[in-house]
């Protein structure tokens, strides 16, 4: 039973841990403000069917529409402006929104089983929250790199103007400048 709830909770994370690496396709203001209200009027209607329910699966029920929003936000945010930032923020929504769906679902549990569930929970979402962090840190490091690779591109860039003289020097120099972002 353990094993299995173990096995489950890592698919969950798993599932919502998945995330195209691949750069997001940017949308237009028009888009993302119809996405926006598109994702509140769902969060409306799935908040509104769990009034079918009662005691905890009600606030279950409650805690997954709060989730899927949040995530949906994120997401949509992330697809709006295309950051690295915003796609971490996606993957620290997913790993919050999962702790609270999964501590919520504890509930139902009583004694030892509901803080070895609560502490599982946990565990799940210190692992996701620990992966978008080193997502961001990776980010970080090839935007470093990135700049790096480009400050050397642009002292061979201004080595090679070195050969000219005069105007054409001049030419040379401001190209490299406007090329490498050095005004």
């Amino acid at each position: 039973m353990n094993i299995s709830r173990n096995f489950k909770a890592s698919l969950i994370v798993a599932a919502l841990l998945s995330f195209s690496v691949a750069q997001a396709s940017t949308l237009t203001k028009a888009e993302y403000k119809a996405e926006k209200t598109r994702i509140s009027a769902e969060y409306k209607v799935d908040k509104k069917a769990c009034d079918a329910f009662k005691d905890n699966a009600k606030d279950v029920c409650v805690q997954e529409a709060k989730a899927k929003e949040s995530v949906a936000r994120a997401e949509l945010e992330f697809s709006y402006t295309g950051k690295a930032a915003d796609q971490t923020k996606v993957l620290e929504a997913k790993a919050k929104s999962a702790y609270a769906v999964a501590k919520e679902k504890c509930d139902d549990q009583a004694g030892n089983a509901k803080d070895v569930c609560v502490k599982e929970a946990k565990a799940v979402e210190v692992k996701g929250l620990a992966d978008a962090k080193l997502g961001k840190q990776i980010g970080e490091a090839k935007k470093e790199a990135t700049a790096d690779k480009s400050d050397a591109n642009y002292k061979v860039a201004i080595e090679k103007c070195d050969a000219l003289a005069g105007a054409a020097k001049d030419s040379c120099v401001a190209a490299a400048k406007t090329q490498f972002g050095k005004n």
